[in-house]
């Protein structure tokens, strides 16, 4: 299996006999690598990992816990807390206390928030068309589907 670097390079990256689930596995990453550096670029106020979870706080109905998130975004209780840490000390949302049981903690968007993705909305959609604008529909479809299959078995194997 080959795999061209660029377009406009001639190296070419000479995979051999690899399994095409590790190859896969591969290119998932460097695929979210160069997504992430894309979204960094983007977005002037927040990295791109601190949109993604405060669109996953979206997600949620009713408040979420840093629990409740961790679990959504698959990640660490530590590595999610520092995150809203960080997006707290700039405003873009707030820990209160749960209702029920004080010890945990739940988190608010607050206007910031809403004004940041009133800001971004119209280019993140423009971003996002252009990057799926060859891809057919079918193929999205399988690849959600493939996604998901690993993301169940990930999540067996714990």
């Amino acid at each position: 299996m080959k795999y061209i670097i660029s377009e406009d390079n001639d190296s070419v990256l000479n995979f051999g006999d690899m399994d095409k689930s590790f190859f896969l596995v591969g290119l998932l990453n460097e695929f979210m690598n160069r997504f992430q550096a894309a979204g960094d670029r983007f977005f002037e106020e927040i990295s791109w990992k601190q949109c993604f979870l405060i669109i996953c706080i979206g997600f949620f109905e009713t408040p979420p816990t840093i629990k409740d998130i961790s679990e959504m975004m698959g990640s660490s209780h530590q590595n999610i807390k520092q995150i809203l840490l960080k997006l707290e000390k700039l405003g873009f949302l707030k820990f209160v206390p749960d209702e029920k049981d004080k010890r945990k903690q739940r988190i608010i968007l607050t206007n910031k928030t809403d004004k940041f993705n009133k800001k971004y909305e119209k280019a993140s959609a423009e971003f996002i068309n252009q990057l799926f604008q060859n891809v057919d529909k079918n193929d999205l479809d399988i690849t959600i589907k493939t996604i998901l299959q690993l993301d169940n078995q990930l999540k067996k194997m714990k």
